[in-house]
Order: structure tokens, then C-alpha cells, then sequence
């Protein structure tokens, strides 16, 4: 858990103001992947790390089953040294947000949870919001886009790399269009085998 979590004083008119962080009691040292989704739901029970009958951790649980990787609690999922979170930490009004609102968040919270993991190999960029946020961060600390730009399905393809770190562009496992779009659960499938294979090598 970051020591202290300033909220935002950036006002913005996207979001509910609905605040939520991730409850994770892992031992940082041992985490090698960071899987960033888009938004936490509304109901804060679905959120990470809340409950392993929410929602967040039922469709991620799916994500890892077709990949042919049995998850049973957050737990495991800690065990694997995955650390789970999302680019904003309040909830959608609506689809989408500004690329302002997402930055802001970034570069107040997501940037301290990434940079806290000092054997990270992996940021899986589960959605465009997460793939905005994680080159954002780097822009702002390194002056580097490590994810180029292009369709999701096209750059996934591609290899980013920067400084001993893999990105993997793919789509969010969390919400609603997870179960409904079978090509992306596929897509999304094979970006977790290739998580753990490169974490595993």
C-alpha cells in the first residue's frame, strides 16, 4: 500500500469522485507483473482485491482459465506475482474520460504503484485508458513513449520495450464487453501465456 494517498484536487467532470485503491498486501518485492485495467465499477465491491466474488475478480479469473491458468482467489493471483490495479481510481460517468483525467491519475497514483515493484518485467496495458496512462508515466520520467501508437489488435503484435521492461497493449479484462467479445478474450488469453512466459524465461 502506497504510505500516504493524497486524493486529487483536479476537479474532474468525467468521473463520480468515487475514490478506490487497491488493497494489497503482497510483498512487493516478489511481484514481477503489473496488470492495469481502465476503471474501477461503481460498486466499489467489484473492485480488486474487495471480494473474490466480484466482478473485477470473476472475469479475470475467466482471462487466466483461457489461458489455461486455474485461479481461485487473489491470492494466487498474488502468489504468481501479479499485482492488480486500474489507470483512474474513480469510477466512468460514461464510456470514456478525458486524456486529462487520465494522466492526472497516472501521474498522482499509478506512476507511485508501478515504480514500488523493483523486480517489475511486465505492465500489462489492458485497455486503451491503461495503455494512455502507462505512456504518459514513462513520457514524464523517462521522455520516451514505450507503447507506440495504432489499434490495440495491430501493436499488440509489436515488441515495446524499455529499460528491461516488457508492455503488452491488449484489451481490459473487467466489465461488461469482456464476455461478450470473444475475439478479444482470445487476444487477451495469449497476453497472459506470453506475461508468464517472459517472466518464466
Amino acid at each position: 500500500m502506497i504510505s500516504q494517498i493524497i486524493k486529487c484536487s483536479y476537479q474532474c467532470t468525467d468521473t463520480n469522485h468515487d475514490f478506490i485503491f487497491p488493497k494489497f498486501n503482497g510483498n512487493a518485492d516478489a511481484v514481477s507483473i503489473v496488470m492495469v485495467s481502465e476503471a474501477p465499477s461503481i460498486e466499489h465491491a467489484n473492485y480488486y482485491y474487495e471480494s473474490n466474488e466480484g466482478s473485477f475478480f470473476l472475469t479475470t479469473k475467466t482471462a487466466f482459465e483461457d489461458a489455461g491458468i486455474n485461479i481461485q482467489s487473489y491470492n494466487d493471483v498474488t502468489e504468481m506475482g501479479i499485482y492488480l490495479t486500474t489507470a483512474i481510481k474513480c469510477s466512468k460517468i460514461k464510456y470514456l474520460v478525458s486524456s486529462k483525467t487520465i494522466k492526472e491519475c497516472a501521474l498522482k497514483y499509478l506512476e507511485k504503484e508501478i515504480f514500488r515493484f523493483n523486480n517489475l518485467k511486465v505492465i500489462m496495458c489492458m485497455g486503451d485508458f491503461a495503455i494512455k496512462a502507462v505512456n504518459y508515466i514513462f513520457k514524464n520520467k523517462y521522455n520516451i513513449y514505450p507503447i507506440q501508437q495504432g489499434s490495440t489488435y495491430k501493436i499488440r503484435k509489436e515488441q515495446h520495450s524499455y529499460n528491461n521492461i516488457r508492455f503488452l497493449p491488449s484489451y481490459t479484462q473487467t466489465g461488461d464487453s469482456f464476455n461478450l467479445e470473444q475475439s478479444k478474450r482470445k487476444m487477451i488469453a495469449e497476453d497472459i501465456k506470453l506475461a508468464m512466459d517472459i517472466v518464466t524465461k
